[in-house]
């Protein structure tokens, strides 16, 4: 195999019982249902550790699935992220059960004020020292916008707008609010900080009045490293010019260096250079010492999977004015949606040459979800295929926990480092997690968040 990078890998969890693959937290050895202990996510960041990966990308949302103030039965007879728990609160626990291991974790420009949450982020980075990146997500549940006070969420395009303002008041706080020597912590001459070099912001924008200074001295990255996880053309306008990492799905390798090379256009056109933003393409993995092995594991995990789940956690299946159930045989090229616009591209692309329905919603989620099944050598095989798109990263979407990762370290990792494809554990000297993903610490000089250093000196 020729040269190549290696490629980074995150596991795709989240702090509840069934996260994406719905009903097989029901098999006897997931463990998923233990969410709320500790030792579950301790465990599990360890063997990762162990493992060679670079970080557990942790899900999130603050509201439940199907229509606002509609029917929960669904989601709580599967536990469809329900209940859940906050993600940011994990993460200083499991920093401090490991070295090298990073976390990023999804929160909504919805849920929290940017001032607490910048202040929250660099607690959480120098507590990791420096091992943190945030997902950056406008929410896409009705239910979620009402638990915050609003009737619905905004339009969609709207809602980036939003993302935007929210974007500049947190990097304003990191990047331009304490100079990089106004940090002293001089005992001999009495001064902890140096008050010339921490500034106000004054931000007054559409949404926010934030008059600042940040109340964290700047943390090791001072901005985490930024993913974004949307495809839509305002999603992947607003990733152009802030994400450093896009979490994507798609149907095909062809179909994902189409989507990839559209993107770096744009992040190129926005002034950045085109490798500054990172793919990371989400798959889960079936694997078996043979490949009859592997089908056979395959068959087996649809025979767990809950197909009422699935529907309703596409949040496609209802009329998003009426919360109406929609005909079955609607065509998915007729639904109108606010949200999931990247999902919902997805899943027509996976229906191949005919039309999927409504009614399909259910199988094309759960049995074709980016799957690959086969032995560590053919896994390897299609991952380089998937980096030959110009994917640069995985996130591993699990079955179980923690089986799912120990399966995937102890059979697949090797086989990956042995040809280039993973990089071994230890090998990077690298002490945070930009550091691991692009080899510096902190963002570089053409993102636009960059602009803030000395603007309200």
């Amino acid at each position: 195999m020729p040269d190549r990078p290696p490629l980074r890998f995150a596991a795709f969890v989240m702090d509840t019982v069934s996260h994406i693959q719905h009903g097989l937290w029901r098999r006897p050895e997931a463990q998923q249902h233990r969410f709320d202990e500790l030792d579950l996510w301790v465990d599990l960041a360890r063997t990762l550790e162990r493992g060679g990966f670079d970080a557990m990308f942790f899900a999130d949302v603050v509201g439940l699935y199907g229509p606002a103030g509609g029917d929960f039965e669904v989601n709580a007879r599967e536990g469809l992220q329900l209940p859940n728990g906050d993600p940011s609160v994990l993460i200083s626990a499991l920093a401090a059960a490991t070295e090298h291991l990073g976390f990023a974790f999804t929160s909504s420009v919805l849920q929290a004020h940017p001032f607490e949450f910048a202040r929250r982020v660099s607690t959480l980075d120098h507590l990791t020292r420096g091992r943190v990146g945030w997902n950056v997500v406008t929410s896409a549940l009705d239910g979620a916008a009402r638990n915050f006070g609003a009737d619905r969420l905004e339009e969609h395009d709207e809602r980036y707008v939003w993302a935007q303002e929210y974007v500049d008041v947190v990097t304003k706080l990191w990047e331009g609010s304490w100079d990089d020597d106004a940090w002293r912590a001089d005992k001999a001459a009495g001064v902890v900080s140096d008050a010339r070099g921490i500034h106000r912001i004054d931000h007054v924008g559409a949404r926010y009045s934030v008059a600042g200074p940040h109340l964290s001295r700047p943390s090791p990255q001072r901005t985490p490293v930024l993913f974004q996880a949307g495809s839509s053309p305002a999603g992947r306008a607003f990733a152009a010019r802030n994400a450093e990492a896009q979490f994507i799905l798609s149907s095909t390798p062809e179909k994902t260096a189409e989507l990839i090379a559209s993107t770096r256009d744009q992040v190129e056109a926005a002034g950045r250079r085109r490798d500054d933003i990172r793919f990371f393409l989400g798959l889960a993995f079936v694997v078996g010492s043979t490949e009859e092995e592997a089908r056979a594991k395959s068959a087996e995990i649809d025979e767990w999977l809950s197909p009422d789940a699935f529907l309703v956690h596409s949040n496609l299946g209802f009329d998003p004015d009426t919360g109406e159930q929609l005909d079955p045989d609607t065509p998915l090229s007729q639904v109108r949606t606010q949200t999931n616009r990247s999902h919902l591209q997805w899943l027509q692309e996976a229906a191949g040459d005919r039309e999927p329905t409504i009614r399909d919603l259910a199988r094309l989620s759960a049995r074709i979800r980016s799957r690959v099944v086969g032995t560590p050598e053919q896994i390897a095989d299609q991952l380089a295929t998937w980096q030959d798109a110009g994917v640069d990263g995985i996130n591993v979407i699990n079955w179980t926990i923690p089986g799912s990762f120990v399966e995937l370290v102890d059979h697949v990792m090797p086989v990956l480092q042995e040809r280039g494809l993973a990089e071994r554990p230890g090998a990077s000297s690298a002490t945070t997690l930009r550091g691991r993903i692009f080899g510096h610490d902190q963002l570089p000089d053409r993102h636009p968040a960059r602009q803030w250093r000395g603007a309200f000196s």
